[in-house]
């Protein structure tokens, strides 16, 4: 009798919501903030984060479970704590918090990707906009304060692909680097600490650029990184050796997208470079699955967005003038696509 394919990916992956639902709530309710300064029981937990008695200890034990909690003993006096990645990442007073990150995404994207089917039949945008309203950004953007928490909690995400970034690529011969859409100014910082002889501007819109600054103060670098305003869709790019796009370039349709690496090229010296920092699909669209769901993912915030491969993005630079290109591997699904002025 011929052995049957293992049924366990399909129903593991068509379950995964449970175990993502579980994090997510988690990380919203605070346990491991609350786990941060030492074990608790279940029931104090459940007491801690005002639960029903119905949560614990199933709660507790499925985060255990998944290996997002350790438990000491068992019963009613056995005591969870934090693991070393949820102790360092998603404790809400660490420096290195990623759950912002997370907080959106069961915000928001959790409810918008249930309509998933929808967008692959319409091409249309299931967010915020869906249903008339404005999206996300736009609201933020009306809201200083709230615009400032959420890109500081959003940090923690970009973190390790702008640290290898500085880490992997030699701006050793390059003196003035522009990050162009640069939020908090997270680029320019990391890549400024560990190359003091770059020039760094970040640029944002206005409202995001007072936050920069901030930031920037916050780190000791005010005399070696400065903030300015652009609107980067409208004005030109800022004149630099190298030209950075940390998560920017995905946002966009085909023809932005192009237009964007034009304006890039037109800013660049002889010699100078571009580079765009995204979750690059391989170009044989067959591995790095969390590229294609992130494209996915654009589908359902814009639309026409897309997530891109290295010859994708050797394609438009070449059509843009650039020389050469090559991608630089980064933390897990992140890589840099740089081109080449000559």
């Amino acid at each position: 009798m011929p052995t049957l394919p293992n049924p366990d990916r399909i129903l593991d992956t068509g379950l995964a919501f449970w175990r993502s639902k579980t994090l997510l709530a988690a990380v919203e309710l605070g346990v491991f903030t609350a786990l941060g300064d030492g074990p608790l029981t279940a029931e104090q937990l459940r007491e801690r984060l005002q639960l029903h008695p119905r949560a614990v200890p199933d709660f507790p034990d499925a985060l255990l479970a998944l290996g997002f909690l350790e438990r000491e003993g068992s019963g009613a006096q056995a005591a969870y704590r934090n693991t070393p990645e949820t102790q360092l990442y998603l404790d809400r007073r660490s420096g290195a918090y990623l759950g912002g990150a997370l907080e959106m995404a069961n915000a928001r994207l959790y409810p918008f990707w249930g309509r998933l089917g929808e967008a692959l039949r319409s091409g249309l945008p299931q967010n915020e906009l869906r249903d008339g309203g404005s999206s996300m950004f736009e609201t933020l953007y009306r809201e200083p304060a709230r615009l400032e928490q959420f890109m500081s909690a959003m940090t923690g995400f970009s973190a390790g692909n702008f640290t290898l970034l500085a880490e992997r690529f030699d701006f050793g011969r390059f003196r003035s680097l522009a990050d162009v859409g640069g939020a908090t100014g997270q680029l320019a910082c990391i890549v400024a600490e560990r190359h003091p002889h770059l020039a760094c501007t970040t640029h944002d819109l206005p409202a995001v650029t007072e936050i920069a600054q901030r930031h920037i103060e916050r780190r000791g670098l005010s005399a070696r990184v400065r903030a300015q305003s652009i609107d980067f869709l409208a004005d030109e790019f800022p004149r630099a050796d190298v030209i950075t796009m940390g998560m920017i370039l995905h946002d966009w349709n085909l023809e932005t997208k192009q237009r964007l690496l034009r304006k890039a090229f037109d800013a660049l010296p002889s010699g100078g470079c571009l580079i765009a920092i995204d979750h690059l699909i391989d170009d044989d669209r067959r591995h790095n699955a969390f590229g294609l769901l992130m494209s996915l993912n654009m589908l359902i915030e814009f639309g026409d967005a897309f997530d891109y491969s290295g010859a994708d993005f050797d394609g438009w630079a070449r059509e843009a003038g650039f020389a050469r290109t090559e991608v630089i591997a980064l933390a897990g699904p992140g890589a840099a696509a740089v081109a080449y002025k000559a």
